[in-house]
């Protein structure tokens, strides 16, 4: 560069340093102030995560934003990014939505997820007590007194522990995070007459805080009783999702277990192919880093959790087995050069999305951007 060029952009360049400055001044006034917002909160036992005060701010900072000339993409992407991390500075502790607090149990909760519910559950002021294999002749003294007993064990040992759980209290709440619900319901509703409720988490123990996550709630037996662990949910940031045990393992089908399955599928492919990782990513744009990354994602969990989940119901291989069907059909229209073929198929596919795939459309496109802003 030359000197005169060093001139010309050195004054501006000190402005921008300047604006920085203050903008991180700002940033820093602001978590003070969301910080005495969520000591507000956890007073009033108010949500973490509230979506229409979150739509409304974006919604009126997006047209501020276009009254000055600034892109309101721009403006949303920064306060979505401030937002989250605001939701973080919120989570140092948590009121306490049971009155009187009490003891809750975590069986399994030395686990990956059960340990993030445990710290859940003692930021909010419980007594939190874990019973793993170890403590099973202690099992009756743990649970006594227990308010909640959550089982947080692998799909394939639940049920099994469930019936070995000793007699809980008359009020105590019995629930599960399983990732199945029609099977561990069932067994809790035969093994405790008190009030019992399924519950699946669906994000995993890598996440760093509940806002936005979504639970979902299978109702069993005196709903009344457990409004307070709904609320306390809440409270964390979750968003519920009520459904039926059997609507629940349907759909899980398609959303866990058909997708792991392929990624595995796919990833297999690719070490039998004795693919070069490093060369894919090179020449990949951000939409197949992410597929990319989102099937190597899988291989950095637990291989039996993830076996168990494909396995958890014998119609995900009926399922599964549709889809090798359809796989083929469409693999034959591509042997045969079938262009029209092809493009009926896709159109099925574009009629059954409808006005979503726009959607999608968008929301991956603000992903995608988000994924070149990380490439380094």
């Amino acid at each position: 560069m030359s000197d005169s060029a060093k001139q010309a952009l050195a004054p501006l360049r000190e402005q921008i340093d300047s604006l920085d400055s203050q903008l991180v001044a700002l940033l820093a006034k602001r978590a003070q102030v969301t910080a005495q917002v969520g000591k507000i909160k956890q007073q009033y036992a108010l949500p973490v995560y509230v979506p229409e005060r979150e739509q409304a701010l974006l919604t009126a900072r997006r047209q501020q934003a276009e009254q000055l000339g600034v892109s309101a993409d721009l403006a949303e992407d920064v306060l979505r990014r401030i937002m989250r991390e605001s939701y973080q500075t919120q989570e140092s502790g948590f009121v306490c939505c049971r009155d009187g607090g009490g003891k809750v149990v975590v069986v399994g909760g030395d686990g990956a997820l059960g340990a993030r519910f445990v710290s859940l559950f003692r930021r909010s002021g419980f007594n939190v007590q874990v019973l793993e294999k170890q403590d099973w002749p202690q099992a009756e003294q743990i649970c006594a007194d227990a308010a909640l007993v959550l089982l947080a064990v692998p799909i394939t040992l639940t049920s099994q522990l469930i019936n070995q759980l000793p007699p809980l209290p008359a009020d105590c709440v019995l629930a599960d995070i399983t990732s199945i619900k029609a099977q561990p319901l069932a067994a809790m509703l035969a093994r405790h007459k008190g009030p019992v409720v399924g519950l699946h988490p669906m994000f995993g123990p890598d996440i760093t805080n509940l806002v936005k996550q979504v639970v979902v709630v299978c109702h069993g037996r005196d709903e009344s009783q457990y409004q307070w662990l709904l609320k306390q949910l809440n409270v964390w940031g979750a968003e519920l999702a009520v459904k039926q045990a059997a609507e629940h393992d349907s759909a899980m089908q398609l959303i866990q277990a058909m997708r792991h399955f392929s990624s595995l599928v796919y990833g297999v492919h690719l070490a039998d192919e004795n693919a070069d990782l490093s060369e894919l990513l090179q020449l990949s744009s951000p939409i197949y880093r992410l597929e990319l990354a989102m099937v190597g994602r899988l291989f950095a969990q637990n291989a039996e959790l993830y076996a168990d989940i494909m396995l958890s119901s014998c119609e995900v291989t009926a399922l599964l087995e549709r889809y090798q069907q359809r796989f083929t059909a469409l693999l034959q229209l591509l042997k045969q050069q079938d262009k029209a073929g092809l493009m009926a198929q896709f159109g099925k596919g574009q009629q059954f999305f409808g006005e979503l795939a726009g959607q999608f459309l968008q929301e991956s496109k603000q992903l995608l951007q988000k994924a070149a802003d990380s490439r380094s």
